[in-house]
C-alpha cells in the first residue's frame, strides 16, 4: 500500500445551518450533491474567474471540511469570513488534520476517517485519511508521479494562485466546477469560457528519455515559449501549455524542449479536451 504523509495541508471547518447555502453560492463545485466519503475538488475564484484558492471539500455531518495548502489557509479563512456577512455559519480551523494519502488499496488507518480523492479514477482507490496516525514509509515521489500520470495539478507545485483559470488546470474535467448549479464568484467568466470553448491553456504530460527536468523549466519550440513545467517525477512532468502553440510546433516537426532536452507531450487520460485540429495551409 503506497502512502504519502503530506506536511503542508490544513483543514478549515465550515458549519452551521446555512453552511451549504453559503458555500454553494461562493465556490466552484457542487456541495449540495456532495456524497459522504468523497473529497471533491473546488476553488474560490476572483471576480475575473482566476483561481485564488484551490482545495478539496469533504462533507462533515451538517457542515464541511476544506482541505487546503497550509500556505493559503490563513488568507482563505479571512476571505471566507469577509464573505460571511450575516450568514449563519461558523468558520474556523479544524482540530483534524490530513494524516496520509494512500492509493491502490481499500484499507483504512486505525482511528482515521478515510475519504476518496475525487480527482482520480475510482478504481485507483486514492484515499485521504484524516485524523489517526500515518504508518509505512513515505512515498512522496510516488504521490507526485501519480498526480502527473493522471493530470492532477495543485497550486504552488503546478500553477500560482491568481494566475490560472479553472479550465487551465482541469477543474472543468474532474467535477471541480459545476456549470449547472448557478452563481459562484467568477461564474460569468468561467461559464463563457466553457460555452465558447475558448480555453487555450491546458495540462499535458511531458516525457523525455531520461531525468533532467526541473519545476518551472519553460517549454520552448522554435525559440518561442509554449508552456512551463510544474511537478516533476524522473523523466515525466506535468506541464501547463498553450495547446495551439504546442500543436503548431508538433505539426511543423519543430522540437519542443525543456532545459535543452527534447520532450514528448501527451494529454492526460480521461480528459474531454483534445489537441486543436491541424490548420490547413
Amino acid at each position: 500500500m503506497p502512502v504519502h504523509s503530506p506536511s503542508g495541508r490544513s483543514l478549515i471547518s465550515v458549519s452551521g445551518e446555512e453552511a451549504t447555502h453559503f458555500l454553494q453560492n461562493l465556490i466552484t463545485c457542487d456541495v449540495e450533491k456532495l456524497p459522504e466519503g468523497l473529497a471533491r475538488p473546488g476553488a474560490l475564484l476572483t471576480p475575473q474567474g482566476k483561481i485564488l484558492f484551490d482545495f478539496l471539500v469533504v462533507r462533515d455531518g451538517d457542515g464541511y471540511l476544506i482541505d487546503i495548502d497550509s500556505r493559503l489557509a490563513g488568507d482563505f479563512l479571512k476571505r471566507l469570513t469577509m464573505y460571511k456577512l450575516r450568514a449563519k455559519v461558523t468558520i474556523s480551523d479544524s482540530d483534524e488534520s490530513l494524516a496520509a494519502i494512500s492509493w491502490e488499496t481499500d484499507s483504512t488507518f486505525d482511528g482515521a476517517r478515510a475519504v476518496r480523492d475525487g480527482r482520480f479514477p475510482e478504481d485507483l482507490q486514492v484515499m485521504r485519511h484524516y485524523g489517526g496516525a500515518a504508518s509505512g514509509e513515505d512515498d512522496a515521489a510516488g504521490w507526485t508521479a501519480l498526480r502527473i500520470a493522471h493530470g492532477v495539478a495543485e497550486s504552488g507545485a503546478d500553477f500560482e494562485a491568481g494566475d490560472a483559470f479553472p479550465h487551465d488546470v482541469s477543474l472543468d474535467q474532474n467535477t471541480g466546477v459545476d456549470f449547472r448549479k448557478g452563481c459562484f464568484v467568477g461564474q460569468e467568466v468561467v461559464s463563457r469560457m466553457q460555452h465558447r470553448g475558448t480555453a487555450r491553456r491546458r495540462l499535458v504530460i511531458a516525457s523525455a528519455d531520461g531525468a533532467g527536468f526541473a519545476p518551472g523549466d519553460p517549454l520552448e519550440a522554435g525559440g518561442k515559449t509554449v508552456g512551463a513545467l510544474g511537478s516533476v517525477a524522473g523523466a515525466s512532468a506535468l506541464a501547463l501549455v498553450r495547446l495551439d502553440r504546442a500543436k503548431d510546433a508538433m505539426d511543423a516537426g519543430t522540437p519542443i524542449t525543456a532545459n535543452g532536452r527534447n520532450v514528448t507531450l501527451s494529454l492526460p487520460p480521461n480528459v474531454g479536451y483534445r489537441w486543436p485540429e491541424e490548420t490547413a495551409d
